[in-house]
């Protein structure tokens, strides 16, 4: 156990970073699990990455605004292929997400095979590096998504196919370079799942707190035991959901199914 850790300068801003992600990713995330797409969030995230590998292949700094945009046009290329495969093949959509997730997470490693900073370019665009958010990254996320959750809660109901994968193209982008692909899938989808069986009033806000707390305790594990921060949150996320279901069934929060 590492005291020494316990920089608030640091944690706070990451706790900050983690708050971020959730506000727009709990509520995505009931709508991916309503349209069955689970895994468009990893697919959307490897393509993201993809363009980020791609302008360090070709020699510009993969934090410069040069590779956001990359990063940005490449996603939104994603969700309009994908909307394109909705329209076309929707009865295998889940599949052929999984199928543009392997072809980009293939494509970026041969880019990266001779690259002799691939394998922590490959840690960074997995894990990410949420404990190095400073709150001046955090100052255009928070105008991105303030946008985002604008149209999300005003206008939903009228994005329809195409405007819901360009909004989740867009999100994505800015999640995954601030905290990695792991912890963008975990975010999205684990808070989600957590109160899926609870009453319609209680899901957001469950999904809000049981996701702000396993940001908070894994950060807490993270500096605790020196581990590596993303896959801690990430685990800590997933306990988080057992216990809530298991609260579920002894509380009896869930309605019993007709």
């Amino acid at each position: 156990m590492n005291m020494a850790n316990f920089d608030l300068t640091i944690l706070l801003p990451a706790l900050l970073a983690g708050l971020l992600i959730l506000s727009t990713h709990v509520p995505l995330g009931r709508q991916v699990l309503t349209r069955g797409i689970v895994f468009i969030d990893l697919a959307l995230a490897q393509v993201a990455g993809l363009g980020i590998i791609l302008m360090d292949t070709l020699g510009f700094e993969p934090h410069g605004w040069r590779a956001q945009a990359a990063a940005c046009a490449a996603a939104l290329l994603g969700a309009l292929l994908l909307t394109w495969t909705q329209k076309r093949w929707g009865e295998v959509q889940e599949a052929l997400v999984g199928t543009l997730f392997a072809a980009a997470a293939c494509a970026g490693l041969l880019l990266l095979a001779h690259n002799p900073h691939g394998g922590e370019h490959l840690q960074d665009l997995l894990g990410g590096q949420i404990l190095w958010t400073s709150p001046r990254d955090l100052v255009p996320v928070v105008v991105l998504y303030a946008a985002i959750l604008t149209i999300w809660f005003g206008f939903r109901q009228r994005l329809g196919d195409l405007g819901f994968y360009l909004l989740f193209a867009v999100t994505v982008t800015a999640s995954v370079q601030l905290v990695g692909i792991y912890l963008v899938f975990a975010s999205l989808i684990v808070p989600a799942l957590a109160v899926r069986g609870m009453r319609e009033a209680l899901q957001l806000p469950m999904g809000y707190v049981i996701g702000a707390l396993g940001y908070a305790v894994g950060l807490l594990f993270s500096a605790m035991f020196d581990l590596p921060t993303g896959p801690v949150i990430v685990c800590v996320l997933v306990v988080m959901m057992a216990l809530t279901w298991m609260a579920d069934a002894k509380l009896r929060l869930v309605p019993d199914k007709p």
